[in-house]
């Protein structure tokens, strides 16, 4: 049953227990096609992403990533990455993080949708990576991000900030 934006919002959790049952190539194109469709700064579309579902390169990845196994045991583990040109915001911000993290964000909604986890995994010795998987030096890798069926996928309710505590209307006071 389709679900809306809403509720894709409310049922999205981090997953680190995955099924090691393989995800359809053509899922994972279907979400990084979702991938592709997100908005970026200027229309930079700076983002680039490496699909890796060979079991020993994620036992690889695992290993760069701060040795966190769960990261292994996921069927598909997504590389999310940037071809920057250096380009800053006014607001002064550099604009491929950002604009990666959104793409990686339609993954993760998309993903649910489809009866999928997710984990964003920022902590990973990015020239590690670089190597393990041959990124050429001037592509920024910005997360992984790990794809598959969660063994338990119950929803468990988030632990947020109060709305009052992160919400300011008109003026911080």
């Amino acid at each position: 049953m389709k679900k809306n934006i809403y509720e894709l919002i409310a049922l999205r959790k981090s997953v680190r227990s995955y099924k090691p049952d393989p995800v359809p190539d053509e899922l994972i194109r279907k979400l990084l096609e979702m991938a592709r469709l997100a908005p970026s700064a200027s229309n930079r579309q700076e983002w680039r992403f490496i699909a890796v579902t060979d079991e020993e390169n994620r036992r690889l990845l695992a290993d760069a990533a701060c040795r966190q196994r769960f990261v292994a045991e996921a069927p598909v583990i997504l590389v999310c990455c940037a071809e920057s040109d250096g380009h800053v915001m006014t607001c002064g911000q550099p604009s491929y993080p950002i604009d990666v993290a959104i793409a990686i964000d339609h993954i993760t909604l998309c993903a649910v949708e489809e009866g999928l986890g997710t984990c964003w995994i920022g902590a990973f010795y990015e020239d590690e990576v670089k190597r393990i998987l041959n990124i050429p030096k001037h592509i920024r890798i910005v997360e992984l991000l790990t794809l598959g069926y969660p063994k338990n996928p119950g929803r468990k309710i988030k632990d947020r900030l109060p709305f009052s505590e992160i919400v300011k209307f008109e003026k911080w006071k």
